[in-house]
This record gives C-alpha cells, structure tokens and sequence, in this order.
C-alpha cells in the first residue's frame, strides 16, 4: 500500500480518536452551566451536552475548542479523498447504491434505535417519572428528532449524491478540481491560501447571522448553518485532491507538505490564539469593534491550519503498518456509529462517583473506546455489519476469494 494511503489511514483512526475524547470530556467543560437543563424545555442545549458533571476542569474546555475548530472540516476532507476515482471505478448508480448502504442505512439505524438508547440518561438526570415510558412519551413531544452524531451521516450522503450527480452531468469536472490541486505537492501555501480565501468569503457571512455553535434542525436533520458553508468547501477540496492522486500532489509523503511539518504546526498553534483570544474577550463582554471579524478570521484560518499541520505530521511520521492503528482505522466507522450511546450512559454513571473531572473523563474516554471498538469488531463478523461498517476487512476477503 503506497505510503499516503497508510498515512492517511493511520490519520483517520487518530481522528476518531479525538471524536470520542471531545464528546467523552464535553460533560466536565467549565464553561457550561452549572445545572443539567431539562429535557423538555427550549432551547434543548442538550443536544449539544447531554450531561453536565459538577465536576469541572477548565482544560478540557480548551481542548474541546480546539477540536471544534477543525475536526469535522478534517473528516469531510478525508472523506471526499476517495469519492471520484470511487465514482470512475464504479459508475454513478454502483457509487450511490454503497452510498446509500454505508452511510443511509446506517443514519437511519442510528437515528431511531440508537439515539433514543443513548439520550434516555439525560432524561433520568431531572425527571421525577424516570420510567421508559414517561420518557418516549416527552420524546415524541419533542419539535425534533434529536440526531446526535448522526446528523454527520446524512450531510456526508448528501455530498456524496452531490458528487454523484456532478459525476453524471459534468464528467470532466473531477479532473478540473484536480488540476487546481495539481501543484500543491511543491507548494501547499497556494492550495492553502485558495482553501482559506474561498472557506473566508463562504464563512463570515453566514457567521453574522448564526453563531458557530448555534444548530438547525428539520425533523431528524440537524446541521450548523454557520459551518455548513466549510463542511461542503473541505469536501470537495478534498475530492480534488484525491482526483489528482495521493503520491503526486499535496498529500505525496516526500512532499513539501510532510517536509515542512514543523512550520505547519508552529503555524497552527498561532492560528488557534487567533481565534481564541478574540472569541474568550466576545463572550466575557468586551465589545470591541471589529473583534468578531477577527475572530471569524482565525476560525477559518485555524480550520486550515490545523487541518494542513495534522496531515504533515502523519505523512512525515506514520507511513508504515501499525496492527493497533490499523485496526483502529478498520473499525473507526464503526465506532463513530456506536461510540455516542456508551459516552452518554458513562457520564451519567459517573455523576454521583466522588472523582476528580479528570479520573471521571478517562474512565468515560477508556470505557468508551473499548466498548465502542468491541462492539465494531463483533458487529463485522456479521455479513450485513461486514458490508456496511468494515470496508478494509472487505476488501481483504474479496482478495482472498480471488
């Protein structure tokens, strides 16, 4: 396997790694209120932290910030790397039947089997009736469906069809966005400046209107407006890439972009201050005229940034087999799927534990990545769980047979 895929592997597993942690540590924020909202009453905050612990440390406040600032745009990224020569090899109608299996099936699952499981801690914390009956019934009173994670999968499958149907009407187009990603492997300041520029102008407007936390929801399908715009931007930056091809371009493990890696991530750290120094001085009070512009800016900036900085320190460093990573990256779907119903029930067992937020958060963190991870492995020993949450075991077995 070419160095980039098996860097990119290894990044995605980590990637996974950092999803679990920021929602295993969002129940011991600092910054949240001090009492668990009710499940019932607007405006729902819950969604966002289904369990507030008594127990605080302000560091996991920074580290969920950082996070926030560019995971998902990472995920979408790496997401759309393999999508056009996925649509080549198989066709529009072949591509979006595996789509619909992988990514709509198991949305669908998620959002009414596992969702309910997963958020019924959150009722229990304030109800007075705790049964599961008293809590379906608040359920379906709700305006929503709450999705949790899940609202990932469906926005996922909705770029996807969007490349489909770009595929179909416009087949030269995946070699254009190509070309425009043709020269970064000599040079990821022109790729970069584009991908900051375009993400700016696509950002600060919708950021006037929606705060970067504030969600949308329709039904079951719930999305961040103000990011939404970025999210659709890292996708198909990230199609283009791969388009062009992992060993030639910005990703090559020999290029400028893994050579430099110590620059992208001094450069990172400096892009995070940017964003987080005008953003603590907005929500403390300080008003200053063109503050929030400036705290736009660093948003995006740092969204790339960080992005540019991971990616570097993984083609330079993880470009060969590792069993514990690669099993990592095997199951990472499949933990993404499952990781949120184990988070929520061990933040909730733990509200009463007389521990330090930090013992309590690598409990939930351990516990949940273990659980999540066995849970996977059991699952793709299924066909059916084979076929939609085990892709490399998939392509193992069909080489087998061959």
């Amino acid at each position: 396997m070419p160095k980039s895929s098996l860097a990119l592997g290894n990044l995605r597993g980590f990637t996974i790694l950092m999803v679990v942690a920021f929602h295993s540590f969002t129940a011991y924020l600092g910054s949240q209120p001090a009492a668990q909202p009710l499940f019932d009453s607007p405006p729902y905050s819950w969604r966002a932290n289904p369990i507030l612990d008594s127990e605080r440390w302000f560091g996991f406040d920074l580290f969920c910030a950082f996070e926030y600032v560019h995971l998902m745009q990472l995920m979408f990224f790496l997401s759309g790397l393999f999508v056009w020569p996925s649509l080549l090899r198989k066709g529009g109608k072949k591509f979006l039947y595996d789509r619909f299996l992988r990514l709509g099936v198991p949305f669908v699952v998620g959002l009414y089997l596992l969702m309910p499981a997963a958020l019924y801690p959150v009722y229990r914390v304030s109800a007075a009736e705790p049964s599961w009956a008293a809590y379906w019934s608040q359920w379906m009173g709700l305006p929503f469906w709450p999705s949790g994670p899940m609202w990932f999968l469906w926005c996922l499958l909705a770029l996807n069809i969007a490349a489909a149907v770009l595929y179909a009407l416009a087949p030269r187009a995946g070699g254009f966005l190509g070309r425009l990603s043709a020269g970064a492997g000599g040079d990821p300041s022109r790729f970069f400046i584009a991908l900051v520029s375009v993400s700016a102008l696509a950002y600060l407007p919708v950021s006037a209107v929606f705060e970067p936390w504030q969600w949308v929801q329709f039904g079951p399908f719930a999305f961040q407006p103000s990011l939404a715009p970025l999210y659709v931007i890292y996708f198909f930056a990230g199609v283009g890439v791969g388009t062009h091809g992992l060993e030639h371009g910005l990703l090559a493990s020999d290029g400028a972009l893994a050579q430099r890696w110590p620059l992208w991530l001094a450069g990172g750290g400096a892009a995070f201050l940017l964003w987080i120094i005008p953003t603590a001085l907005i929500v403390n009070g300080y008003g200053v005229v063109g503050l929030q512009i400036v705290a736009d800016l660093g948003f995006v900036l740092s969204s790339a940034t960080i992005c540019f900085a991971l990616m570097a320190i993984f083609l330079r460093f993880a470009t060969s087999r590792q069993p514990l990573l690669d099993s990592l990256s095997e199951h990472a779907y499949g933990i993404y799927l499952v990781h949120y119903l184990f988070v929520v029930w061990l933040q909730y067992l733990l509200l009463g534990a007389p521990l330090f937020a930090a013992a309590k958060a690598a409990i939930v963190f351990s516990g949940t990545l273990f659980l999540s991870w066995a849970t996977t492995a059991a699952m793709c020993r299924i066909p059916i769980g084979a076929r939609v949450m085990g892709g490399r075991r998939r392509e193992l077995v069909r080489a087998r047979a061959r």
